[in-house]
């Protein structure tokens, strides 16, 4: 088996999929990508068990066969070439492979591909065709919230439903809420499914900033997706998801506008004088007025700043995470934006103060209890 190919190109896709390959994997021969040359199209899977990754490369060949070729050893030789065609020669005997450069012979051993794991097939049940932006923003504004604990198994990805009407992406961690809605995106059928924050980390890496069509296909165990010259296939979280709605409070009378980037920067500033562990900020409203503050008793350090904005309601004082505040201002991309609040121990909700076509996003965060200084 032999074939010729750009360096670069190959390492190009060999990267975009390489996320999926995991450093101590439960089976070795997922440290290897799965070659399947097939006359000038070569096809490249990566596979974590749970996570699928496919890319097919245009090379020069007449051969058809397959090997499984060590991962971080191909990176690694492809990285330190400069660009030019270079030459792979595969023993399909004994799996030993050659790369040959214009200055130089790479050996390493590969495996029988026959010991890769199957690509799961698609017995699909429904499918929905998107925009590549729109799927890489709807990805981007949830998956922050999602949660690292593996004891809840179904928060630790994006909730996906899809209705005649639109799609609904929510992630959650117990502390905020991100529920994201986009109009352009429906489906003939209602369905709902988990998808994994790992697969969809590696989708967003992958996918172009630009209107390319991605086709979503799914069935009852796992997501596939396919775009351009990539297909991904991943395993959904067999779970039940919280009743994320009855979470969100509907009654808020309080209102506080205020500009998105001004309020950002200042929490980034306070949040350096608050306690290291609760990472814990006070929000003092009034009318027209915002004071946010901080204090960290084990250091003696504290800090306080005035903003200029719109308040109508009693006024109130509410403590909150700053990492959340500012991780959930950073993914926001409005001007100006409006805090709904209701009462300083229940969850307020952060929203964008002008819409995106197309776009509906809520952000809920829950407070956290005030220390007692003055």
């Amino acid at each position: 088996m032999k074939f010729i190919v750009s360096s670069s190109s190959l390492l190009k896709q060999l990267a975009t999929i390489n996320g999926v390959v995991s450093t101590n994997p439960i089976v070795p021969i997922l440290e290897n990508f799965l070659f399947q040359l097939d006359g000038n199209t070569l096809t490249v899977t990566a596979s974590d068990l749970q996570t699928v990754m496919v890319t097919e490369i245009e090379v020069e060949s007449t051969d058809k066969d397959a090997v499984a070729i060590p991962a971080k050893l191909l990176l690694d030789t492809l990285r330190g070439l400069p660009e030019q065609p270079i030459t792979l020669k595969i023993d399909t005997e004994t799996f030993g492979t050659e790369i040959i450069s214009n200055n130089g012979r790479y050996k390493l051993s590969g495996e029988n591909p026959i010991d890769f794991p199957k690509i799961p097939s698609v017995s699909r049940s429904m499918h929905v065709e998107l925009t590549a932006r729109s799927l890489g923003e709807a990805i981007g504004n949830t998956i922050f919230a999602t949660s690292t604990d593996d004891l809840r198994p179904a928060m630790t990805g994006v909730y996906l439903q899809l209705t005649a009407q639109n799609a609904t992406f929510v992630a959650t961690d117990g502390h905020r809420l991100i529920r994201y809605r986009r109009s352009d995106i429906k489906s003939d059928s209602d369905s709902s499914m988990i998808i994994p924050r790992k697969a969809l980390n590696l989708l967003k890496s992958s996918l172009p900033a630009d209107d390319t069509l991605v086709k979503a296909e799914f069935s009852p165990s796992n997501a596939f997706f396919s775009f351009a010259n990539i297909k991904m296939i991943c395993r959904l979280i067999d779970e039940r998801y919280p009743d994320y709605e009855n979470a969100i409070p509907t009654n808020n009378p309080n209102t506080l506008t205020i500009n998105r980037l001004d309020l950002l920067n200042s929490l980034k500033r306070i949040a350096i004088y608050s306690n290291r562990t609760t990472h814990q900020i006070r929000l003092k409203m009034q009318v027209n007025e915002l004071m946010i503050s901080a204090e960290d008793l084990d250091y003696s350090n504290e800090a306080d700043e005035k903003l200029m904005c719109e308040f109508n309601g009693d006024d109130m004082e509410i403590g909150f995470n700053a990492k959340f505040l500012i991780e959930m201002l950073t993914n926001l991309d409005a001007k100006t934006v409006t805090f709904e609040l209701s009462a300083p121990n229940r969850a307020g909700l952060l929203l964008p103060a002008e819409k995106n076509e197309n776009e509906d996003i809520l952000m809920l965060v829950m407070p956290v209890m005030l220390n007692t200084y003055a």
